[in-house]
């Protein structure tokens, strides 16, 4: 599992310890509920934010170190299915991954649950390490 710190410029590159991370960042900073992802003064990693923004900050977003490389192409893919994950799992039903629509449907479909009334920073924080839970059995298990 990828430790969570707000702080931290290291970057997951798998789609699960993106998930876990998004959850404890939820956890920490709150659930925003607007017409946009992050909201107020100060840094990304300290606002409040949807879960797409969650995983968006797990990703990288406004935590990059200067002078570190990053494999970028690598880390948007994990984010990517990471999120398609995370719609998949909110919606009951599998995307077309192989459908050009796919991650506008997956955003859709996570702003849509995240915007329902009443939704807390717990209930996404459990949905995404539900996700992350069900990922673990669809990976290979890392190297002994």
């Amino acid at each position: 599992m990828h430790p969570y710190s707000p702080e931290s410029v290291v970057i997951a590159d798998e789609p699960r310890p993106i998930l876990l991370w998004a959850a404890s960042h939820l956890e920490r900073v709150g659930l925003h509920q607007g017409s946009r992802l992050f909201n107020g003064p100060g840094r990304i990693v300290t606002l409040a934010c949807w879960p797409r923004g969650a995983i968006e900050v797990a990703a990288g977003h406004g935590r990059v170190g200067m002078r570190r490389t990053y494999d970028w192409d690598r880390i948007h893919a994990a984010r990517d299915q990471a999120l398609l994950a995370f719609a998949e799992h909110l919606t009951g039903r599998l995307l077309d991954r192989a459908d050009p629509r796919a991650k506008d449907q997956a955003r859709n479909a996570v702003d849509r649950w995240s915007a329902e009334p009443g939704r807390t920073a717990s209930e996404a924080a459990k949905a995404l390490r539900a996700t992350a839970d069900a990922l673990s059995g669809l990976l290979p298990a890392p190297p002994a």
